[in-house]
Parts: C-alpha cells; structure tokens; sequence
C-alpha cells in the first residue's frame, strides 16, 4: 500500500469507511475519452444540424403555443429564451 495521505469514504454497504488513496481519483464523467480530435469540417457540419435543431425545437415550441392561443409577446419570449439556453449549451461544448 502506498504511503501518504489517505481519505475515507463511506462505503456503500454496511456504512463503513474504507481508506481512498490519492492515486485513485474518480472519473470525471461516464463517457470514454476519444481517440482523436474531430476535423474541422465535421466540428463545423455537427454544430451546423445542431443549430437546426435548435431552431427545429424553437418553431416547435412556438407551434405548440400558438395553437393552445398564447399570446405573441409570451411566444416570443418563451422560443427565444429556450433558443439561448440551448445554444449555449451547444456553443459551450467544445472538445478540449
């Protein structure tokens, strides 16, 4: 066993604790890393259908409400707040 510091964490069973090595650390998500950058031009086309959907998901959106009888303002507001958020989620999302 490696000497340093050592954490507990509680165990998943019974509640106890078992010593956690610094070495050990946890994965940073479920997804495995990829085995090489993507070209450009696919960076380019994938973000490309993906603001399609984005504005796919905002003419939706406002179909729905349009329909149901919601007044124009709220539409608006509604299609183009759930447009920014989507697509900073998508504009954030770069490879590092």
């Amino acid at each position: 066993m490696p000497s340093g510091p050592h954490v507990s964490f509680p165990d998943a069973v019974g509640g106890q604790t078992k010593p956690v090595s610094p070495a050990t650390k946890p994965a940073g998500n479920m997804l495995p890393r990829r085995q090489r950058r993507r070209f450009g031009a696919e960076r380019v086309l994938v973000r490309v259908i993906a603001t399609a959907g984005i504005v796919a998901i905002g003419v939706a959106i406002a179909a729905i409400m349009g329909s149901a009888g919601s007044q124009e303002w709220l539409i608006g507001l509604v299609v183009g707040c759930i447009s920014v958020v989507l697509s900073a989620v998508l504009w954030s999302s770069r490879q590092v």
